[in-house]
């Protein structure tokens, strides 16, 4: 199954495949907003339709056709745009990211025990010891995040710093450091930027073509038939990026969190406390205005999309399975609950 060491390979090998895929969707999908942000304003006919471009040749042809031309121009500035949207990104992602969710850095003289817990695991695999982080939430959940080893960091949450056992809390360390080895960390936080980033871009457009909409009393400033196609068509790509960018942030296999519980029994060699980790996590997870991006990131989403089609995470009742097959460990609790504190 996913224990083995050619899985693993197999594993981080199609994580760096997804996101060398990711860097060059990005850019694509931007130009793509970006002609078709062209072909909008030249349907509403507005007078700044230019946006600096200057007038294409071929001025009397076809306004999606025309705008063709103006494709080299566009591209310049959405890589332009990407280059410094990464750049931003790259040094500021964790900042962001904490910003989200509530979570402060501390040091071992702030969490000893948590510290030491880390520590201990790094050391044991010679690993780099991550930066470490606590939300203070009464929710149980914990994730990893960083674009590179010198940016990785654990995040807690306070209620599973108080609600776990050492060796529980252990596991969960374990868990999030597996990801970090594993790659699924850079995955996550790329897609994260990239993803969001397409997505803000086609809000705004929406957003603009309502106003616009408004403003031109329908197809009298649209240019009738001729017009309206063109709108038809710049809202057309505008939803196909944005569909591409959700299938892509969905597309990042659940198959990550099996690798993970699995990299956690190989540090700890205790499935039995990953396996009572996860039952007290089940249904407590909650982290209150946490966005839905970060959320992937976790430990447990409990938000599970549509009828869990878009599940960002296998139930857990899978993963406890897995380890109590795969890894020998023994389930401790009925109910994968606890009662609330």
């Amino acid at each position: 199954m996913v224990w083995g060491t050619a899985g693993l390979r197999t594993h981080i090998w199609n994580n760096n495949l997804r996101s060398v895929f990711l860097l060059a969707a990005f850019p694509v999908l931007l130009v793509a907003i970006g002609y078709a942000l062209t072909i909008l304003m030249t349907g509403f006919d507005t007078p700044s339709a230019d946006y600096g471009l200057g007038k294409p040749p071929g001025a009397d042809a076809a306004p999606w056709l025309r705008e063709l031309s103006r494709l080299p121009m566009i591209g310049v500035w959405s890589l332009g745009l990407a280059a410094v949207w990464f750049v931003i990104a790259w040094f500021g992602h964790q900042a962001m990211i904490n910003a989200a969710t509530g979570a402060r850095s501390v040091t071992r003289k702030d969490e000893p025990e948590l510290y030491n817990l880390l520590e201990n695991l790094c050391i044991s695999r010679g690993l780099s010891m991550p930066k470490m982080a606590v939300i203070e939430s009464g929710a149980l959940n914990a994730y990893a995040s960083g674009l590179t080893d010198s940016q990785a960091t654990v995040t807690v949450t306070r209620g599973l710093m108080q609600r776990l056992d050492k060796a529980e809390l252990e596991a969960v360390l374990a868990h999030e450091l597996s990801h970090i080895r594993h790659r699924d960390v850079r995955l996550l936080v790329i897609s994260i930027i990239f993803v969001g980033i397409i997505s803000f871009a086609a809000e705004i457009v929406f957003r603009r073509i309502f106003w616009l909409g408004l403003r031109a009393g329908g197809d009298r400033r649209s240019g009738g038939r001729g017009g309206g196609l063109v709108i038809v068509i710049g809202l057309a790509i505008i939803a196909i990026a944005y569909l591409l960018a959700i299938v892509i942030r969905f597309s990042l296999s659940r198959r990550r969190e099996y690798m993970a519980d699995a990299g956690a029994v190989e540090l700890t060699r205790n499935p039995d406390a990953m396996i009572s980790a996860l039952e007290k996590i089940s249904g407590n997870a909650e982290v209150e205005d946490s966005p839905e991006e970060i959320r992937e990131m976790f430990i447990e989403n409990p938000k599970t999309g549509f009828m869990g089609v878009f599940a960002t995470h296998p139930p857990i009742e899978k993963r406890i399975d897995m380890l109590v097959e795969h890894a020998g460990g023994k389930r401790r609790l009925r109910r994968s609950a606890v009662p609330e504190v």
